[in-house]
């Protein structure tokens, strides 16, 4: 315990006075009486000459005496010191993340996280540095290591949120980087990491080894949120005149919810579809809408809760064009029969391919070696090339023992009971994602190549039991989709918040006009040598709009993020399998305790003040 006005005790010295005033006798008042027989027991007082008497145990006195104690130990304004940690730097990382946005805190859960890290900002020690991140898509130095608490107040005001998730281990790489050194031969902690968050993120498994001085914050207190975390538009099969609109809608409440789901197109309502949806469950709605010119669609939730950010989402939608496909294969009827069956596809057939077959959205290569490999997007069937593969060997009777049911071209696609005889063993590929293996080799792997995308079969489907299943005719309309140029500009215009968008540029362009959600407008230079366009500003959900020339592109920015749409805010933050920290509380430091001194003398002077009633009565 220390003192803020330690020379107060110098009012110790009235305690003295009080006891002389109990020392003093009464001075007595002549008054004549006929007899002295009723006051006997006075005379000897009226006889004593001395001014002084002797002390006796009096309640009234200790109750004074102690009531001027406690008015000087308040008067010396004593206080509890922190037990706060002396560090060289300490490192506040602001969550500027889509969930931060939600107003179970007010006025948000942002400005609440601010006003927390402003109270640091002013206990500020004297020397003691202090650096200043904001955590959202990207980690940005908000106002490196200072001493000077004016900018970093500064720094703290000109942080704002965005509809983009948080990416919460960059900004701690950020922040760890600044709070070890080096010492000789071993590392050392010299500074101290806060983070002021809700937590939702994702796990930080690369962060499990790095052994950072967190402390974390959390901020918030609500989970009621549903939002729209998946969109997607496709050609409707039963009506190619129209579009079939997917969206998922999460609760993320124990409550369950009752929604009212709207469908615009470019603005216009569409359809209104009520949708209820269980507590901590998802719903998927399909909305089927008629289609006669390229557009947006726009889902939209009527739904009150604390976070808006994931209440729309939107997706361009393109109408549907014949996919060209070409089978160059020696006879295979099974494959040109599931080619055939999938949705809007003109087939042609050629035994060889000796040219690069730019005129075909898709190309499948079937057990064939090409002279010339084609530009267009390829679906290889037990075929290889030096361009895709450094090198390859035979597998005999690979089984299959996993496949990434999650990825597109495997949506519906089971393969179960399925044998093959003999497939081409290679190694994985870093331009492609491995998504049917066996032990010995890939059997199925997908990517981009040099911006081609390439889906290779390491088997013949004729040595498997592959063409018996039904996966087969599925995984064969979804490899024609998702090979589908068409389809894959479809993707490229729906942008996660906070990622890139990127379009190419014909040459001779010096300059783009780039048209914001909230309607802005801004000139965008282009470098005379550039191919394309790189609009890294998508931090706000909505609508934009790019004009480039002559051409004019529309693409749409949504959150679409379940992490951020779950608002529940993180009692731990996990860092990799084992490690985690917990949520820590604000404390005040160097608390002052004269009111509760005085709030004790308060009740002593009323105690007293009640004993010399009851002894007077």
């Amino acid at each position: 315990m220390s003192f803020l006005a330690p020379f107060a005790a110098l009012f110790a010295l009235a305690l003295p006075v009080v006891v002389v005033f109990y020392l003093l006798k009464r001075k007595r008042v002549v008054k004549l009486v006929p007899s002295t027989l009723l006051w006997q027991k006075f005379l000897a007082d009226t006889q004593a000459s001395a001014p002084f008497q002797k002390l006796r145990h009096n309640w009234l006195l200790i109750l004074q005496l102690l009531l001027l104690a406690l008015v000087v130990f308040a008067l010396m304004r004593p206080y509890l010191t922190g037990t706060a940690r002396e560090t060289n730097l300490r490192v506040v990382i602001l969550d500027g993340s889509a969930s931060m946005q939600s107003t179970d805190e007010k006025p948000s859960r942002f400005e609440k996280a601010r006003a927390e890290a402003l109270k640091w900002v002013d206990g500020l020690r004297d020397g003691e540095q202090m650096m200043v991140l904001l955590a959202g898509a990207t980690t940005e130095v908000k106002q490196s290591p200072t001493t000077d608490k004016a900018a970093l107040r500064r720094a703290l005001q000109s942080c704002a949120p965005s509809d983009a998730p948080t990416r919460l281990a960059d900004a701690l790489k950020t922040a760890g980087a600044f709070t070890f050194e080096k010492r000789g031969e071993e590392t050392v902690t010299s500074g101290e990491i806060h983070l002021f968050s809700d937590g939702a993120a994702p796990d930080l498994e690369e962060l499990s080894n790095k052994n950072l001085p967190l402390v974390y914050h959390r901020v918030g207190t609500d989970r009621d949120n549903a939002g729209i975390v998946r969109l997607d538009a496709r050609a409707n099969p039963e009506n190619a005149a129209q579009r079939a609109i997917f969206a998922s809608i999460a609760n993320f409440s124990t409550n369950a919810a009752k929604l009212d789901v709207d469908l615009l197109f470019d603005g216009q309502m569409v359809e209104t579809r009520p949708v209820d949806v269980g507590g901590t469950n998802t719903e998927l709605v399909i909305f089927t809408a008629p289609q006669e010119r390229d557009g947006v669609f726009t889902v939209r939730l009527h739904t009150v809760d604390t976070l808006a950010a994931d209440n729309q989402a939107s997706i361009v939608s393109f109408m549907p064009q014949p996919v060209k496909v070409l089978l160059v294969s020696k006879g295979n009827r099974f494959l040109e029969k599931a080619l055939r069956g999938a949705a809007n596809v003109q087939l042609s057939t050629a035994p060889q391919l000796t040219d690069g077959a730019e005129a075909f959205d898709l190309v499948v290569l079937d057990d064939v070696i090409p002279v010339t490999l084609p530009r267009a997007n390829t679906l290889a069937i037990h075929t290889v090339s030096t361009n895709w593969f450094a090198g390859w060997d035979t597998a005999k009777s690979p089984p299959i023992v996993d496949w990434k049911s999650a990825h597109p071209l495997l949506r519906f696609v089971n393969f179960d009971n399925v044998q093959v005889a003999e497939s081409l063993a290679v190694k994985p590929p870093p331009w492609g994602v491995t998504l049917v293996e066996s032990p010995q080799t890939p059997l199925i792997v997908a990517g981009e190549l040099n911006r081609q995308r390439i889906v290779w079969i390491g088997f013949d489907p004729l040595q498997s039991t592959w063409p018996l299943r039904i996966s087969f005719p599925i995984f064969m309309a979804n490899a024609v989709d998702w090979l589908n140029p068409s389809s894959a500009n479809n993707g490229q215009y729906l942008v996660q918040a906070g990622n890139a968008f990127r379009l190419p540029l014909a040459p001779g362009l010096t300059a783009a006009q780039l048209t914001t959600p909230d309607g802005k407008s801004r000139s965008l230079p282009i470098e005379p040598d550039a191919r394309e366009l790189v609009i890294g500003d998508t931090l706000q959900q909505g609508v934009y709009r790019v004009k480039a020339g002559t051409n004019e592109v529309t693409f749409c920015v949504n959150l679409l993020d379940s992490n951020e749409s779950n608002i529940t805010p993180r009692e731990e933050l996990p860092i990799g399998k084992y490690a985690k920290v917990t949520a820590t509380t604000m404390k005040r430091a160097n608390m002052e305790l004269w009111r509760w001194i005085a709030a004790v003398g308060l009740l002593v002077l009323l105690f007293e003040w009640w004993w010399y009633h009851k002894r007077t009565a």
